[in-house]
């Protein structure tokens, strides 16, 4: 499980566009937003780097990366 800390969301349309844009290189990722506190967390076969890259891409910088281990 990676967990990021994305910044710019506010919306159920950012939600949207984060989960659409994982899901374009992964379309079976699992994507979760809390819009409260600007966590997404994504269970993917993609590199840590390729789903922040895709989030940035998407519009949404990404502030702090963690990777579960287990």
């Amino acid at each position: 499980m990676m967990n990021f800390t994305v910044s710019g969301m506010t919306c159920g349309g950012c939600v949207n566009a984060v989960t659409r844009a994982v899901q374009s290189k992964d379309p079976t990722a699992i994507i979760n937003v809390d819009l409260s506190t600007q966590h997404v967390n994504v269970n993917t076969i993609l590199t840590i780097d390729s789903v922040e890259q895709l989030i940035t891409d998407a519009g949404f910088p990404v502030l702090h990366v963690q990777q579960d281990h287990a």
